[in-house]
């Protein structure tokens, strides 16, 4: 699971950017939300990793 995490942001990424063009909207004006998606996938990313690293560690 934590291998194809990093499928979270690049999918995100691309309906974010297929919802700006169908709206006509320009990148400049949608660069705040791939920013808000790079922030929310790596926060993601390290809660996850963080549990995993956790339940690992109890199993030992």
């Amino acid at each position: 699971m934590i291998a194809r995490m990093f499928l979270i942001p690049m999918v995100l990424c691309l309906l974010w950017y297929i919802y700006l063009q169908v709206n006509g909207y320009s990148l400049k004006q949608g660069q705040k939300g791939f920013i808000y998606i790079l922030v929310f996938s790596a926060g993601l990313l390290g809660v996850m990793s963080l549990l995993l690293w956790i339940t690992n560690a109890q199993n030992m």
